[in-house]
């Protein structure tokens, strides 16, 4: 009997602490922020599983980078020792895992209950996850994907409130006329895939592209027009790139896409139903090669005819422009590889336009490569 109320008593001391497993580093901007009363971390996996049978925490943080292979076998051990809500903790490139998990479902048992994406504050992470109803302005959900946890609002304004602060979350990171991801997330998600690929050995390729004659087109029917145009390249991009790949607008007509390895790459997903891993020293992939040249013949099939205030006077197709850069071989940096990127492109429109160049190989459009 005295240990079971020990045990109770040890439990009960707890309620209000999160469980922090993994390397906080990755996924804290002030690791000492981390006090003791509000959070405690176990690095090793075993460790946290003991932690979550002895004791009761308020939630059970699991820093996705590092665990790899174990991931799904960590989470079930944790989720069976606790029964405690598993929020994962994800770098930017981490999401579409993150989001298999929470909508999936290991022998009718969920893995995990919701993500955030990394770097977040320990006080906002600390009130996003205590606090009923509250969400991290960290996280980045994919409205396709996502759906909704168990962690209810309380009253209708709480709705109402919450449906706004999602809507501005989504408004940080999306380019609201398209869709798309902003120039501030590819930005970060670039330095962030970048930084993962120079530790593993991997590839990451950047497409940079603008629409041919877009001025005109602006000019001539008017910026609602221009505005459909922009919609019609964002849909055809999107439906041609993989599912993990990310897409945004980041200026005007110029679009820009990041070809990366996702970290469970999953056959589905290439067209000869395998897995391309890439290696740096390893040419311009060549899956992402085949993608461009299909996202070249898709938009010259898209009539201008068959958008909304062009008239009957309005014919023509859809062409881009873009260059293609692929770390390392191109550059070492964000910055590098746009530049290098934004130059094969400028080399594309002086040499007719509707083409993407291939940096160092400013004659070679990737339309004529087999």
């Amino acid at each position: 009997m005295t240990d079971d109320a020990d045990k109770q008593t040890a439990c009960g001391s707890n309620q209000g602490k999160i469980l922090l497993v993994g390397d906080v580093k990755r996924a804290f901007l002030n690791v000492n922020a981390l006090n003791g009363s509000r959070y405690e971390i176990c690095a090793d996996t075993d460790a946290a599983a003991d932690a979550a049978a002895r004791q009761r925490f308020a939630a059970i943080a699991v820093v996705l980078s590092g665990i790899g292979t174990k991931l799904n076998a960590t989470l079930k051990h944790l989720k069976d020792r606790s029964g405690t809500k598993i929020i994962l903790m994800a770098q930017m490139y981490e999401e579409p895992t993150a989001i298999r998990i929470i909508t999936s479902a290991d022998n009718g048992v969920k893995l995990a209950e919701d993500y955030l994406i990394c770097p977040v504050e320990p006080d906002t992470f600390y009130e996003s996850v205590t606090r009923p109803g509250r969400l991290s302005p960290q996280r980045r959900p994919e409205p396709e994907l996502y759906k909704p946890t168990d962690i209810q609002l309380s009253t209708p304004m709480e709705t109402s409130i919450e449906a706004r602060i999602r809507h501005l979350e989504r408004l940080a990171t999306e380019d609201d006329l398209t869709g798309l991801k902003n120039r501030r997330y590819i930005r970060e998600f670039a330095q962030q895939i970048i930084e993962r690929a120079g530790r593993e050995d991997g590839q990451v390729t950047f497409l940079v592209f603008d629409i041919d004659n877009f001025k005109h087109y602006n000019d001539l029917y008017g910026h609602a027009t221009g505005d459909e145009i922009l919609k019609k390249a964002a849909v055809l991009v999107r439906h041609c790139c993989r599912s993990h790949d990310v897409v945004g607008r980041i200026g005007g007509d110029e679009f820009a896409v990041v070809f990366w390895d996702e970290p469970q790459p999953t056959p589905a997903d290439t067209p000869d139903g395998t897995s391309e891993r890439r290696s740096a020293s390893a040419d311009h992939p060549t899956e992402v090669l085949a993608i461009a040249q299909r996202f070249i013949k898709e938009i010259e099939k898209a009539e201008l005819s068959s958008l909304d205030g062009l008239g009957p006077e309005g014919k023509g197709v859809l062409t881009i422009s873009g260059g293609l850069a692929t770390f390392p071989r191109d550059g070492q940096t964000t910055q590098e590889l746009f530049q290098q990127a934004d130059k094969a492109l400028l080399e594309a429109k002086r040499n007719g336009k509707n083409r993407i160049y291939l940096v160092g190989k400013p004659q070679n459009n990737i339309a004529d490569i087999e």
